[in-house]
């Protein structure tokens, strides 16, 4: 194309661009609502703090709307989508431009894919692989700066939860242990196109690093025991048979590993018992605990020879 049309492209895409073509259907299954107000597009991209050298992730790009100012910004955008017609259209909407050479585009589940490094991620993810994307963003290495990333309003409310709060779960602290997470907006429905049923929030993640010197799987083990019901008590939390066997097996394995003679008349609930009442956290509830009261629970059993993964 004549270096005179691609500038001519180029200004078109900084006025705004060009939108999907008229025939396109969204699939509100799979989580496509495309966000269409500019001005949220444009707060978002400023809470992200882009740079010139940075290579940023883009999960759901759509038709780009967002894809299209950050390219203006940033050494690189890597998009990743599901729906080969959207990628159709975000090619279209670079195509001749001089932004099209700063676009990497990844075909496919973002999920079942490994992560290339970036230093920033940028989405309107589709929510129904908000939290497991979350945690695949977490334990991502090297470590990325920071997130930008759009969600349902309760499950933004529920990363952001504090002890003592009804919205608070296994999902706040395991997020909160390994990130620093900050609600930024709320985002009402009629800003995207097709609204979705539900209000939207978009919050920044911003990994620890480094990280904390803990066992993510081990933590993670705990924590999934204790907000089972997190309105019961630990004491009665570890009655649960189901969890007795899972942890005497555990203890079983540790004891052989390190040599160490089990008495016959060993109960596994018993020693449960005496490391809650040790650590003083046989009466509390996890809804009311932070993240240093699970470390030294967790510290707790560990050093007894009691381990969660």
């Amino acid at each position: 194309m004549p270096k005179v049309k691609a500038e001519k492209r180029c200004r078109q895409q900084r006025r705004g661009g060009q939108g999907p073509g008229p025939g396109i259907m969204f699939n509100t299954g799979i989580g496509q609502h495309i966000l269409k107000n500019p001005l949220i597009v444009n707060n978002i991209i400023e809470k992200a703090a882009l740079r010139p050298t940075d290579v940023v992730l883009e999960v759901g790009p759509g038709t780009g709307n967002l894809t299209v100012k950050m390219l203006e910004k940033v050494k690189k955008v890597i998009a990743c989508e599901l729906d080969p017609r959207l990628v159709g259209e975000l090619q279209k909407r670079v195509q001749g431009t001089c932004l099209a050479n700063k676009l990497e585009i990844k075909v496919g589940d973002v999920l079942k894919t490994d992560l290339p490094f970036f230093d920033t991620c940028v989405a309107n993810l589709p929510y129904q692989i908000s939290s497991p994307f979350v945690f695949k963003l977490l334990l991502h290495r090297p470590f990325f700066r920071c997130a930008i990333l759009m969600f349902q309003r309760e499950f933004a409310l529920r990363l952001v939860a504090k002890p003592g709060n009804k919205l608070y779960c296994r999902l706040s602290i395991n997020t909160q242990l390994l990130a620093r997470v900050d609600h930024l907006m709320k985002v009402g429905r009629n800003n995207f196109r097709p609204p979705p049923k539900v209000e939207s929030s978009v919050v920044r993640i911003e990994p620890k690093n480094p990280p904390p010197p803990i066992n993510f799987q081990e933590w993670d083990g705990l924590v999934r025991i204790a907000f089972v019901r997190k309105n019961k008590t630990l004491s009665a939390a570890f009655k649960s048979s189901a969890v007795q066997q899972l942890l005497d097996q555990n203890y079983r394995i540790h004891c052989s590993i390190h040599n160490i003679e089990i008495p016959e008349n060993f109960k596994i609930a018993e020693k449960i018992q005496m490391v809650l009442k040790n650590t003083g956290f046989s009466e509390k509830r996890a809804r009311s605990m932070d993240i240093d009261d699970f470390i030294r629970v967790l510290h707790g059993f560990n050093s007894e020879g009691i381990h969660f993964s």
